[in-house]
């Protein structure tokens, strides 16, 4: 049996049905990431489990027992919310102690918890800090020394590193994940960004109006979208229908699914290759912008109208220039199809 598991989940604010029968597994010690875009039915899924949503239908289990309606402080669960909800008036240390004082537990072993918490999030030189002096970042591993202090059964994570900088988020994301491997928790975390989902998780739900669109690995939906909506929620990809991919193929392509491209899986070039392969699909272009994207650069090129997302490497900027005629190869196999 899964660890945790969501049965006929269904939620609604009125006539807005938020989640649709959600049926959901997730296993002990993996790192899950609900994905999706702004009102898709994620945090509301995340706050029905720590018990701060109620549900219309449906059941709840965690470790084997049925937690639909017990009370939010008996569940054992942690959260991280996006304003990290840190109390202004108490230090750093009094503010990770809070939840273990409630426990009534003596002072030396709620200091030696309070310490090792804080060690695990590199905040140990800040214990008599107040949150107004902390950055984002640090008051961020703060709200995470909290709830790991309590040594919960279960992590949840709502959008936790959405008010931070690029560059620390990136090192929030690799602290946060050494923490959840080092004490072998269960971790969910919400998200819209799904380059944060692939960097982070064992497994990712792409959520779709209160549906589960897609479940499987970072690789699993990147590579293998089983509907147009993940294809363009993973990746960028070009979804082309089948008669613009027609009029591109100059009528080579004759079927009438739509077709999905993954803007690396087209190859640039400046001159035309004079054999045609059989398993190649060949363009013609012209390149109208690009973007810059750290190593990788995005070439939009336009095709018989329809403009197309290129992705290769940034050393070929010296290569190619905007207004440039350049011709693009794709391997059949590297084509998807979608009714």
């Amino acid at each position: 049996m899964a660890y945790i598991q969501f049965i006929d989940i269904s939620k609604s604010y009125g006539d807005n049905k938020v989640l649709k029968n959600i049926n959901l597994s997730i296993e002990k010690n993996e790192f899950v990431t609900l994905l999706g875009s702004s009102g898709c039915g994620k945090t509301t899924l995340l706050r029905i489990l720590a018990g701060f949503e109620s549900i219309d239908s449906g059941k709840i289990v965690l470790d084997g027992e049925d937690i639909t309606n017990k009370n939010p402080r008996d569940r054992n669960i942690g959260m991280i919310f996006q304003s990290y909800c840190l109390f202004p008036t108490m230090n750093v240390f009094n503010n990770v102690a809070y939840g273990l004082r409630f426990k009534k537990i003596d002072k030396k072993t709620i200091e030696k918890e309070v310490f090792s918490a804080l060690e695990s999030v590199n905040l140990q030189d800040k214990a008599k800090s107040y949150p107004s002096q902390l950055s984002g970042g640090q008051q961020q591993r703060v709200a995470l020394a909290r709830s790991i202090v309590m040594k919960p059964k279960v992590l949840l994570l709502d959008e936790p590193f959405n008010a931070i900088d690029a560059k620390l988020r990136k090192s929030l994301q690799i602290k946060v994940k050494e923490i959840h491997e080092e004490y072998g928790m269960t971790s969910i975390m919400v998200t819209h960004d799904q380059d944060e989902a692939m960097i982070m998780s064992d497994t990712i739900h792409l959520v779709k109006n209160g549906n589960i669109e897609q479940s499987g690995t970072s690789t699993e939906l990147y590579l293998y979208p089983r509907t147009k909506y993940v294809a363009s929620f993973m990746g960028n990809y070009n979804v082309l229908e089948p008669k613009v991919f027609s009029k591109m193929t100059l009528g080579k392509y004759t079927d009438t699914k739509t077709v999905v491209l993954r803007p690396e899986a087209i190859e640039i070039q400046s001159e035309k290759c004079g054999k045609i392969e059989k398993d190649l699909y060949q363009f013609e272009g012209i390149i109208q912008d690009y973007i810059p994207q750290g190593n990788i650069v995005r070439f939009i090129i336009l095709v018989e109208d329809t403009k197309l997302n290129v992705d290769t490497l940034v050393d070929n900027l010296t290569y190619f220039s905007i207004g440039q005629k350049v011709y693009l190869d794709v391997d059949l196999e590297k084509v998807l199809y979608y009714d």
